[in-house]
């Protein structure tokens, strides 16, 4: 099997830089898709929601997006049933031929990372046998407890040809107060980066890039110009771009030489374009993607 790396060059290749991040909202969803489900209990109401919108997201943005990103969080927000869904809409993003990113922000020591990294990838074992969980192509990572901690989801990752993305810097405004800490003559991203790019540096692949990647924000385009310098051989997950203030001239900075080396997220600005009594919000989310794709391409 190819690499995480090489899989997702050849994604790239194909339909370039956009990642569609999946962030599904139930008071956002088109009431085309909320109305029928209304004699629902709730929680079956919001996971089936869910579920049918993140389904259908995959559908349009297919030709203008070869990677999507579902966020955890508002799956769990919601209960079992919204778990479940994010399990079926992550089977469902892969036969679909996208690469899946799971955006978990992982991060703990010893047996409870390795259980995280398990279900991430490979899956949970019973008495021998194994059976899939999330099954995603790559994961985000918590790097804040230290080699400790990620060690674990490096290691399943390779022995499953998967990625991590570890948060580097950040877009939120208040990335600021730790990340940008000086220590030893340098801020904290900057040694952080160091570190990613030395786990990165044996996992590389015929890309030339590796399995362990960096998330920087569109929102710090100086940052993101000199981490692209710091890391030439890695990954870069970029967000920001879009409903959070990145611009596509922002992130330019992102890319190699040769068109390669990050993935732009876009959630809001992709997914919802519309209100949701829009007939047509099927067609504005096309037009958002194919706008991004257009913006975005190297």
């Amino acid at each position: 099997m190819p690499t995480f790396a090489d899989r997702l060059a050849e994604a790239v290749r194909q339909k370039g830089p956009l990642c569609v991040g999946i962030d599904p909202r139930w008071e956002s969803l088109p009431k085309a898709i909320r109305d029928p489900l209304r004699d629902e209990l709730p929680e079956e109401r919001a996971a089936i929601g869910y579920f049918e919108f993140g389904r259908k997201v995959l559908e349009l943005v297919r030709p203008f997006s070869g990677v999507v990103k579902p966020q955890a969080a508002f799956f769990e927000q919601i209960g079992p049933n919204g778990m479940e869904m994010l399990q079926l809409l992550l089977r469902e993003a892969r036969l679909l031929g996208f690469v899946t990113v799971l955006d978990a922000k992982r991060g703990d020591i010893a047996s409870t990372a390795t259980a995280y990294a398990d279900a991430a990838f490979a899956g949970c074992t019973v008495d021998g046998d194994s059976f899939p969980v999330w099954d995603a192509d790559a994961l985000t990572v918590n790097p804040y407890l230290g080699r400790d901690a990620v060690e674990p989801f490096l290691t399943a990752a390779k022995k499953a040809d998967r990625g991590t993305f570890v948060l580097v810097r950040t877009s939120n405004p208040g990335a600021g107060l730790f990340q940008d800490l000086v220590c030893n003559g340098q801020p904290v991203y900057r040694h952080v980066a160091a570190e990613v790019a030395n786990w990165n540096a044996p996992t590389r692949g015929a890309c030339g890039l590796g399995d362990v990647g960096a998330v920087v924000g569109a929102t710090h385009p100086k940052e993101l110009a000199e981490l692209r310098a710091a890391m030439p051989d890695v990954w870069l997950l970029v967000p920001g771009y879009g409903a959070q203030g990145g611009t596509a001239a922002d992130v330019k900075v992102a890319y190699r030489p040769d068109g390669l080396g990050a993935i732009v997220n876009s959630s809001r600005g992709v997914t919802f374009p519309f209100h949701p009594d829009d007939p047509d919000w099927e067609a504005k989310i096309v037009a958002a993607a194919q706008k991004a794709a257009a913006e975005l391409k190297p």
